[in-house]
Formats: C-alpha cells, structure tokens, sequence
C-alpha cells in the first residue's frame, strides 16, 4: 500500500503539532523565569540609582542635616516625595537613616552613607506549571561617599 504525497504531508504536521503542544508549557515556564529575573534585576538597579543619587545630594549638605529629600530622591525620585515610588514595594521605612562619620585627623574626612534595608522583590506570576516563583529580599543596597562641605 503506497502513501501518497499529502498523506505523509498532513501526517507530518500532526507531529509537528504534538510535538509543539508537549514543548510548549517548558518554553511558557522558560519566557517568565526570564521575564521576572529581568524586572527583578531591573528594580535592584533602580534602587541602586536611586540610592547613590541620594548619598551624591547629602554629601554637598552639612552633615547631620535632615534626611527627608535623601528619603525622597530613594523611594520617589524627587526631592519633593510626590507620585509613586520607583518600584513596587518600596517605602520609607526601607530606608534607614543615613550615617555620617569622620575619619583621619589631618585632614579630617567626612562620610555619609545611605542604606535601603528590607526590600522585597514580588514577581508578578507566584507559579506556573508546577513552578513557584517565591518573593526574596534584597541584600542591603549601600552607597558611600565623602562629604565635600
């Protein structure tokens, strides 16, 4: 019995479409592994922006001074505290009070640092095809630098 040329065209594509249907769920898993280790990465990064253009804005100020426009420029982006926070999750109380010291004798160097505390990443999907995506907490987000006044 001979097959003829579209019986093994029409067979072939049925396999074609199994096999996609049994590949597909791995490719889907695959997609938002990568899509929430992105956002994730791209909301450390922003925090880390955030948090040095902060410690750059105190280190011109007197040290000691209020660290409320610092609190501000890391969890809003602008001195004023307006509009939603940078990334989703984070606040204020992430943000612990910057820390200011002085080292050396002659000359004497001042330095402020900022710190954001605490901050979870929640991915947007908890779990696909048998895969949990569970929220974590960054490590500390730090930066240093010397106060130029």
């Amino acid at each position: 019995m001979m097959q003829t040329k579209s019986h093994v065209k029409s067979a072939s594509q049925g396999v074609a479409l199994v096999e996609f249907a049994l590949i597909l769920p791995l490719l889907l898993v695959l997609t938002f592994i990568t899509t929430e280790f992105g956002r994730a990465l791209y909301q450390y990064n922003t925090v880390t922006k955030s948090v040095r253009d902060a410690v750059r804005y105190l280190s011109v100020q007197t040290p000691g001074s209020d660290s409320t426009v610092a609190r501000n420029l890391i969890v809003h982006g602008n001195p004023g505290g307006t509009g939603a926070p940078l990334v989703i999750g984070l606040s204020a109380a992430n943000v612990a009070t910057p820390t200011w010291r002085s080292t050396g004798s002659n000359p004497q160097i001042d330095v402020v640092t900022v710190r954001v505390t605490g901050y979870r990443f929640t991915p947007l999907i908890s779990g696909f095809g048998g895969v949990n995506f569970n929220a974590f907490t960054f490590s500390d987000i730090t930066a240093s630098m010397r106060v130029t006044s």
